[in-house]
């Protein structure tokens, strides 16, 4: 096999630190999996004093098997794994810890959910309340951040302490231990206890590590313990391709690498083996545009390709219709579906699309699950109150007892729950509860006169009436502060849910729809287990990091959705730069950046990073 130079330079490293900046399509397995086997064949280096780190379960298998055949199917004891599994073999030796002390999911989360009960905390998305503290906790343990100094981004202080404290009591109680815990221990042990960290210093003399750029402050705390007094750290990664921050990937720590290990030498595998020379300039030209990066020329080996196709469309239904088209298109030409990948910014932008690929036919595959938007506790409430106006046998004097709980505070009407009796709930009969209370009475015949209004209307325009007459977006922003969310962020669900009431006439028609997507929401979880199906795929830019496909879509490239409304700071906007870029460099052959003039019936700006990566 024919290196480049520079890989050359990687694989035939001895001794000593050693930074690799490897740029997208650049081959870099092949040059850690090659470095291992120079090291074992050329260097005499033991292959049990041989560590190989990576992010995934399945990186460390794909990184084993592709080292195997390399050493015509000889079994080696390299180590291959995890951060976890790797420092979970260091705690298991060290305190007998077996696989029953890890903590499942399930677990974590009934941790939160019986903190939030003790100390009544309410939250209306609970399920995505729960996992964003989750990730929270996991976030102040692996930055080792002092918890007093610590801002929640989902609560108040005071309550986030509470959580945090009380799922760790949770966790020491039970005689588990999460992830996190198994670095801050393996972290401690090896401040605590010299012995054990100089053994394993011992055993591990050349330790490499691929994805760099997603590491986190532990990590490289016990990583630099454990690679000393040789240092000999070899470093493979790409802080162009860093986008795990909301984990507490730092890429800071890579671009001080150098400063850490002053002799660290550094090359630059610089060959984009991947895409066309169209794509891969126009991705160098979008990542320039951050200042926080090593300065690094990428040259692609392939020839130059068709240039990369900026689409505006009017709406978003245009958008999609045109894509769906485009994709039957390159069938024709001979393309099989499986080359088509369809990638957005988070998992709220694809369901137009896939209601169209559905309507169409189009077989497609969908790596993050797509949440229900239907299912959505906003939708919920909306449906509520359409539900009750249209319900023929109860309404307008009466509704059922779940769903008027479900409206009767949303907006505030500050109604005594005790006031709904029976299964079904009469309007007079609450209003006779607050016989006494004029200003509450006049607030239920607001309800019953809402309720009216909306009976006889198209779901939009239903939709629209709750949202703006009855004060339902309101209720949304105040819930918002409550939850240190941006207000848009809910009310743009309540637009999705809008914008899917617009094409149809009755709320039963609309309601029929919702049954038969969510069957379709079902086969996809299932299709998804066959391996073999040609289909499109469709993923967010995060779960598209380390593929590649022939023809890449890249679909409602617009400010606010990509980059993404919650981008404040500087480092916040790189970051999202860093994903358009991983995004634009899956392409090998084709690439489409669509977006829309308008959306939700308001005016929408096409995407920053068009203008940044257009020559």
């Amino acid at each position: 096999m024919a290196f480049h130079e520079t890989q050359l330079q990687a694989i035939q490293h001895f001794e000593g630190p050693m930074m690799v900046l490897a740029g997208p399509g650049s081959g870099k397995t092949t040059v850690i999996t090659h470095r291992v086997k120079h090291l074992v064949e050329a260097q005499g280096v033991e292959p049990g004093s041989i560590l190989v780190i990576t992010f995934t379960k399945a990186a460390a298998g794909e990184m084993r098997q592709r080292f195997q055949k390399l050493m015509d199917g000889r079994s080696l004891p390299v180590s291959f794994g995890t951060f976890h599994a790797v420092f979970f073999s260091i705690l298991k030796h060290a305190y007998r810890y077996d696989a029953s002390s890890i903590v499942r999911e399930e677990q974590r989360v009934r941790l939160i959910r019986e903190l939030m009960d003790k100390y009544h905390m309410e939250a209306e998305d609970e399920n995505e309340f729960i996992a964003s503290i989750l990730s929270e906790i996991s976030m102040v343990k692996g930055e080792m951040m002092n918890l007093d100094h610590y801002y929640s981004k989902n609560c108040s202080e005071e309550l986030f302490k509470k959580l945090y404290q009380g799922y760790q009591e949770g966790l020491i109680h039970r005689g588990l231990l999460d992830f996190d815990d198994m670095l801050v221990m393996c972290y401690e042990l090896f401040a605590q206890r010299k012995d054990i960290l100089a053994a394993w210093q011992n055993k591990y003399r050349f330790i490499l590590i691929d994805e760099f750029q997603d590491i986190n402050r532990i990590q490289y705390e016990i990583v630099k313990m454990l690679a000393a007094p040789r240092n000999n750290l070899f470093i493979v990664g790409d802080d162009d391709q860093s986008i795990y921050r909301f984990r507490g990937a730092k890429p800071e720590i890579m671009l001080g690498f150098e400063k850490d290990y002053p002799d660290a030498k550094r090359t630059l595998l610089g060959i984009n083996y991947r895409s066309t020379s169209t794509i891969a300039e126009a991705a160098g030209r979008l990542i320039c545009h951050n200042r926080m990066r090593y300065d690094k020329e990428i040259r692609a080996s392939r020839g130059a390709g068709r240039p990369v196709a900026t689409q505006v469309y009017d709406t978003a239904q245009s958008e999609t219709r045109g894509i769906v088209q485009e994709i039957q298109d390159y069938v024709q030409m001979g393309y099989r579906l499986s080359d088509i990948a369809v990638l957005y910014r988070t998992s709220m932008e694809p369901r137009l699309l896939t209601e169209r690929l559905m309507e169409y036919n189009v077989p497609f595959r969908m790596r993050d699950s797509l949440p229900n938007l239907y299912e959505h506790w906003i939708a919920q409430d909306l449906f509520a109150y359409i539900q009750i106006a249209a319900d023929k046998e109860l309404a307008p004097r009466r509704a059922k007892r779940a769903l008027a709980l479900r409206i009767i505070n949303r907006p505030n009407r500050f109604v005594n729950r005790e006031a709904l009796e029976g299964q079904v709930i009469s309007w007079d009969s609450v209003k006779s509860w607050y016989q006494d209370k004029n200003w509450m009475v006049e607030r239920i015949e607001q309800l019953e006169y809402d309720l009216r209004m909306i009976g006889p209307m198209e779901p939009v325009a239903a939709v629209n009436y709750i949202r703006k007459a009855v004060g339902y977006d309101d209720y949304l922003r105040e819930y918002a502060e409550y939850r240190r969310m941006k207000p848009e962020e809910l009310l743009q669900v309540a637009d999705q849910i809008q914008e899917s009431a617009a094409g149809f006439k009755t709320s039963a028609a609309w309601f029929a729809h919702m049954e038969e997507y969510a069957e379709q929401l079902k086969r996809q979880t299932i299709e998804r287990e066959r391996k073999n199906l040609d289909c499109v795929s469709l993923m967010t830019m995060h779960s598209s990091k380390g593929l590649e496909f022939p023809i890449v879509y890249i679909i409602d490239a617009n400010e606010r959705v990509t980059p993404h409304h919650k981008a404040a700071l500087d480092a916040d906007l790189e970051e999202e730069r860093r994903m358009f870029y991983v995004a634009m460099t899956r392409a090998k052959d084709r690439l489409h950046v669509c977006y829309t003039k308008e959306r939700y019936g308001k005016p929408q700006d096409r995407s920053r990073f068009i203008d940044e990566y257009r020559v």
